[in-house]
């Protein structure tokens, strides 16, 4: 059915003819035609969009919604192992009771005369990812995870004036394709392999592709593979040998138990605060952070805002605001290193309540109960026939690769089984990583315990058997 423009629509402002011929007497403007002039007619529709009549009554819409809703079946209904960049941690209540709240949840872009309490909080949010990066600098939060790497890597091309990025190849599929799309006016990246017996990067290889030319290398820790990074300071160590600087992505919700790379001498930190009391939001609850030490070369660089503290005019009195602006695109548009786009704050607040309600213990025990489980599982599964751990003897975090091949059965009809037994099943690596061969990244977080993991292991070897 073909919706007629024409028509008023409850949810669109401004679809009153009567308005909408007020506002174009107002612009002297024919019709509405006359502001799409400047698009080519070979990019021009020209017909009514193919999409259903308005639901006008809200109650209608609302059961709508509701049915298309029902159709899902979300981690918290299931036992869920699926992670690979978006993680089911426990949410704290006081998590989503506070960035709920209308001075946060609307505060847009307010600026600081309007909003001194956005500042401050987000203040606080750099201060405590400060302290458990161990680091002086922090962004406030840009789009995500993927979207900070692409940016660290262009700061390092900036600061270093070279114009090639080395990339461990254990590296997401989606992940280097937005990195890689981002920075290629500037930097051209190349991917190092990873030692196939140990899931972390190849030394030899990364020997042999560094030169004067590479800006960078860039590593996670850990690995989108599940592999704890244990060569990180001799990366650190290579990479500085031959000019470049270390960028290192990196998952919050591990800096409880392993060293942040600031300790073993890397240059640049990124990552993706969505396991620091966000919910998986079906993919939207990322947000990403850039971390450095306070060197004015590399803070200079950061095109993202940063929020810093002064004192006033009044004695014991302090503000908070934008530091170094006149580095942003706000302040040089055009002439910008990069955009300032639409900053993902509200879950920076919310990281802020989450490492403030842990502290530095409740992040140690995360991390140690993460790795526990993790290994627990890892252990229990390989005494399943055909089920073959890769990387077994490597530490992992909070997530590991299960081969299938060996049973006959693609990793794809597996996770089928399991979803009818009500088992989520980690991401299916069989297309991305064709020379694991049927393998699952399964993600082990502390909301799964030492039964659902129990529970996994039995329903799996039925699958199997």
């Amino acid at each position: 059915m073909h919706h007629d423009r024409r028509e008023t629509h409850p949810y669109i402002p401004n679809s009153v003819p009567e308005v909408r011929a007020a506002m174009l007497h107002a612009v002297d403007a024919a019709s509405v035609e006359d502001f799409y002039a400047d698009i080519p007619d070979s990019l021009r529709l020209r017909r009514p969009l193919n999409i259903p009549a308005p639901i006008k009554a809200e109650s209608d819409l609302v059961r709508h919604v509701e049915d298309l809703l029902a159709r899902n079946t979300s981690t918290r209904e299931a036992l869920s192992f699926l992670g690979a960049g978006c993680y089911q941690h426990h949410v704290p209540a006081v998590c989503d009771e506070i960035n709920g709240r209308t001075e946060f949840l609307t505060a847009y872009a307010g600026e600081p005369y309007e909003d001194h309490g956005r500042f401050q909080a987000l203040f606080e949010y750099e201060s405590l990812m400060g302290e458990l990066l161990r680091r002086d600098v922090v962004n406030v939060p840009v789009y995500d995870g993927f979207q900070a790497g692409g940016t660290a890597i262009r700061m390092a091309a900036r600061i270093t004036g070279r114009r090639r990025a080395l990339m461990a190849a254990s590296v997401s599929r989606d992940k280097r394709s937005k990195i890689v799309d981002y920075v290629r006016p500037d930097v051209d990246v190349m991917l190092v392999p990873f030692d196939r017996a140990t899931g972390t990067l190849d030394m030899t290889a990364l020997s042999s592709a560094l030169g004067p030319d590479v800006a960078c290398v860039f590593i996670e820790n850990p690995t989108y593979l599940g592999t704890i990074e244990v060569g990180g300071p001799e990366i650190v160590r290579l990479a500085h040998a031959a000019g470049a600087l270390a960028v290192v992505s990196v998952d919050p919700s591990t800096l409880g138990v392993l060293a942040p790379p600031a300790s073993w001498g890397a240059d640049i930190d990124c990552g993706d605060i969505q396991p620091l009391g966000i919910h998986q939001h079906f993919g939207g609850g990322h947000a990403g952070f850039i971390a450095s030490d306070d060197d004015p070369a590399v803070l200079m660089e950061y095109p993202s805002r940063l929020f810093g503290i002064a004192p006033t005019v009044v004695p014991g009195e302090y503000g908070f605001g934008d530091i170094a602006y006149e580095r942003t695109s706000f302040a040089l548009r055009e002439e910008g290193k990069e955009w300032v786009g639409t900053a993902a704050a509200l879950w920076g607040i919310t990281a802020a309540v989450y490492l403030a309600l842990m502290g530095p213990q409740g992040m140690r025990e995360l991390g140690q109960t993460m790795m526990a489980r993790t290994r627990y599982a890892m252990t229990r599964l390989a005494t399943i026939p055909g089920v073959r751990i890769p990387f077994a003897a490597t530490p992992h975090a909070k997530e590991f690769v299960l081969d299938v091949a060996a049973t006959g059965r693609s990793v794809s009809s597996v996770a089928a089984a399991l979803r009818e037994r009500g088992i989520f099943l980690g991401a299916d690596l069989s297309r991305e990583r064709p020379e694991l061969s049927q393998a699952a990244l399964v993600a082990v977080t502390e909301v799964i315990t030492q039964d659902d993991i129990d529970r996994f292991v039995a329903e799996l070897a039925e699958v199997l058997a």
